[in-house]
């Protein structure tokens, strides 16, 4: 089966948040509340348990597009709409405890809310700090890639609402290959920071969800290098094993003198 995955291109994104409203009414997710949080209409913030696809608004002061009439604008709206990656290696996967968080047929990482207890593990383990536990629940929240619509053979809802196809869904290579002829084009018309997010040379060995961004991925709250916890399993190991080896060997120094 081919492997699924999104492609967002945040040069074609509006904000429209679309792509939220669809996901919420999907999957049956409560509001975030209506307060304004200070960056524009982005009420929702981040990620998080009631909140799978969040439409990022971003200002950047100095523009890095191409001049319009030989003057460079001050400053440029993007808009991005985030969502969990789907990792090829699953930082939560990995930390879960009992199984919960399990790979499915889909490639897609799914959370079983019945088996999960609440630890938390996962949470700590993400390194896009994607998943969150709800609090009024108490078990861990995050997108499912709609896998009871890709199982009927649907789009997963936020793609199928996005207005501007700024969200695509498709096979991971062919997307990847949109992805690189979508930056090319934009870098010959003048966006000489268009780029492709997609870490495949990082420990979570790629993901199932690529981006098309301007400009760099800290500015989209992106980790350059991301990185799974548990490639420090065999460090943290082996200084444990150093610093008993060390104490055995004090003790007996000791009881020798």
């Amino acid at each position: 089966m081919p492997t699924s995955a999104f492609l967002t291109d945040a040069s074609v994104c509006i904000g429209c948040k679309a792509c939220e409203v669809a996901c919420k009414e999907w999957n049956h997710i409560p509001d975030d509340g209506f307060e304004w949080s200070g960056q524009s209409y982005d009420n929702t913030h981040a990620l998080g348990a009631s909140t799978w696809r969040h439409v990022l608004f971003l200002e950047e002061k100095q523009s890095m597009g191409p001049q319009i009439a030989g003057i460079e604008e001050p400053f440029r709206w993007q808009f991005l709409s985030d969502v969990c990656k789907h990792c090829e290696n699953a930082g939560c996967l990995e930390a879960c405890p009992t199984g919960a968080i399990i790979r499915t047929e889909l490639e897609s990482v799914f959370v079983q809310h019945d088996v999960c207890n609440g630890c938390g593990y996962c949470v700590v383990s993400c390194p896009f700090g994607v998943v969150d536990k709800s609090h009024e629940v108490g078990t861990a929240f995050k997108c499912t890639f709609c896998y009871d619509r890709q199982r009927d053979g649907l789009m997963p809802a936020c793609a199928k609402a996005c207005p501007t196809r700024s969200i695509r869904f498709g096979e991971l290579e062919e997307l990847r290959r949109e992805a690189q002829v979508r930056v090319e084009e934009l870098q010959d018309r003048g966006y000489n920071d268009a780029q492709i997010y997609d870490p495949t040379g990082s420990s979570v060995g790629g993901t199932h969800a690529i981006f098309v961004i301007l400009g760099q991925p800290e500015a989209y709250n992106f980790p350059p290098a991301p990185e799974v916890p548990t490639i420090h399993l065999k460090s943290a190991w082996s200084a444990a094993l150093v610093s008993a080896l060390m104490v055995v060997l004090v003790v007996c120094l000791a009881f020798a003198l």
